[in-house]
């Protein structure tokens, strides 16, 4: 008998310490995503990379490259929080010197480029590096023949009334007949986004720490305890929201645990007649 209860403890105690080792995996892993709409003509590619946090990934990120490199984008989304306020910067401007020249690229900022002593020296040297800094702006963007309209707003960080003020000449500029697409770096402001036909966003990390099929996340900035948006693929009635769970990994305090940091592909289609 208690040969059989030693027995069960090591078993119990081999799988406890595979479920902790298996959970604390911080490999980024790849997440696609296939929406369909009318309006669009012909399939379109495109990556969405959050909260880099100028985390590393590799020499000269080539993790991070490759990975987008064997998805073949027709555009590259940067939804904030690409360069931290705390790591050392070199890492961030090692993956942004690369994506700009490769594909068409925009970015938004996240409250942490605001946090930084000079953000605008950030701004200037993401636009050196010919990506698109869209604040308040829109993009008409041509794809195989078709159009989809980008939208981008800055961090709240910026200031309450200026964020309230792109948001506003952007609700003016939507066209109901073209897809329309905002980049905004905080999906608990999803209410704000429901008049474009998708939200594409970051900022909540995944709610840092998962349980698979029970917990889809325990805790995210400005979403408190059990986030309702952590991340995935959000629908309502006429509009989408796409969470990412980001890239940020050793500049969290607390490690990620079942949280893979994670890059996501985002595949457009007609809808099929």
């Amino acid at each position: 008998m208690l040969r059989g209860n030693k027995k069960i403890r090591r078993i119990v105690f081999v799988m406890i310490g595979a479920f902790i080792v298996i959970g604390l995996d911080h490999r980024m892993r790849v997440v696609h995503y296939e929406l369909t709409d009318h309006r669009i003509e012909n399939p379109i590619c495109i990556v969405l990379l959050t909260d880099l946090h100028s985390c590393s990934y590799g020499k000269s990120q080539e993790t991070i490259v490759n990975a987008i490199e064997r998805e073949k984008p027709d555009v590259v989304l940067l939804g904030g929080d690409i360069v931290d306020d705390k790591l050392p910067e070199e890492k961030a401007w090692e993956l942004l010197s690369r994506l700009g020249e490769y594909c068409p690229t925009y970015y938004v900022t996240g409250n942490h480029e605001w946090w930084i002593e000079d953000t605008h020296r950030v701004i200037r040297q993401m636009e050196q590096y010919h990506i698109t800094v869209l604040a308040g702006e829109k993009r008409e963007l041509e794809f195989h023949g078709g159009r989809v309209d980008l939208f981008g707003v800055d961090d709240p960080e910026v200031g309450r009334e200026r964020w309230q003020s792109q948001m506003e000449k952007l609700k003016k500029e939507i066209n109901p007949e073209v897809f329309s697409i905002i980049l905004s770096h905080r999906p608990e402001r999803y209410s704000e986004y429901l008049d474009f036909s998708l939200s594409l966003s970051g900022h909540a990390h995944g709610g840092q720490w998962r349980i698979p099929y029970l917990l889809n996340g325990l805790l995210a900035p400005n979403q408190g305890f059990f986030p309702q948006y952590a991340g995935g693929l959000y629908e309502f009635e006429d509009h989408r929201l796409i969470v990412s769970r980001g890239l940020a990994r050793e500049s969290t305090r607390i490690p990620r645990f079942y949280n893979r940091p994670e890059l996501v592909v985002i595949h457009l289609l007609p809808t099929e007649e």
